[in-house]
């Protein structure tokens, strides 16, 4: 079955798949501590993305979980935009934080630029080694594609993300912790969703009556 024709879910997994992004990215801006562990607090919700990027993949192929890839950059992008065009708007005297609104939402060149490039390679690279996987087992070890697509493609996410971030403006000791404690928990959710992840791939190929294979996929991340 063709991955271009019309499903009745994917619209549902692409709309929340966006959502995901732009209140992981939101919640971002702060940074958490539980004890001695440090994190910023999108960690909560941004595993998430990744978990409906292995679901789109896996059952609607590379092709469709690219297009979903771009509508959540684009959408990323109209956020920041937003963002940064409110922040330059007078604030009403009687308003009284500005100063608060551009200390949480006000646009930094540095991070909007490492959190974009972040994620563009991160959940490429999940998709793409999903799919190649996916025919590579003939279908079979989901477990294993999707933690193994996980595991690289938040390596690289996070790995990106914190050294364009914030090298040289946070402490290294700092640096270490946030990037180790971020990707660790990132991988642990994927695992620990896993038996939530099956069930919704069986239940969307079932209902879609879909279960594509990317054998003869154009995989640039630019679609043609």
């Amino acid at each position: 079955m063709s991955s271009s024709q019309k499903h009745s879910y994917l619209d549902f997994i692409t709309t929340t798949f966006a959502v995901v992004l732009l209140l992981s990215n939101i919640a971002s801006t702060k940074i958490a501590a539980i004890g001695s562990m440090s994190f910023d607090a999108g960690l909560i919700l941004f595993p998430l993305a990744y978990i409906f990027g292995d679901i789109l993949t896996e059952v609607y192929g590379y092709a469709q979980a690219r297009r979903v890839i771009w509508i959540g950059f684009g959408m990323n992008l109209l956020m920041v935009l937003t963002f940064w065009l409110v922040g330059l708007l007078p604030a009403d005297p009687t308003w009284g934080i500005q100063d608060s609104y551009m200390n949480i939402l006000g646009v930094v060149p540095r991070i909007v630029f490492a959190s974009l490039m972040a994620y563009l390679v991160g959940e490429f690279s999940n998709s793409y080694i999903l799919a190649k996987l996916k025919v590579k087992t003939h279908g079979k070890k989901f477990w294993f594609r999707a933690i193994g697509s996980t595991i690289i493609g938040e390596g690289l996410d996070t790995t990106i993300f914190t050294l364009v971030a914030f090298a040289g403006i946070l402490p290294g000791s700092l640096l270490i912790t946030i990037g180790l404690t971020n990707y660790v928990v990132k991988v642990l959710v994927e695992i620990i969703f896993l038996p939530v992840t099956y069930r919704i791939v069986h239940f969307l190929k079932k209902k879609e009556r879909i279960d594509y294979y990317d054998k003869h996929t154009n995989f640039s991340p630019i679609p043609r």
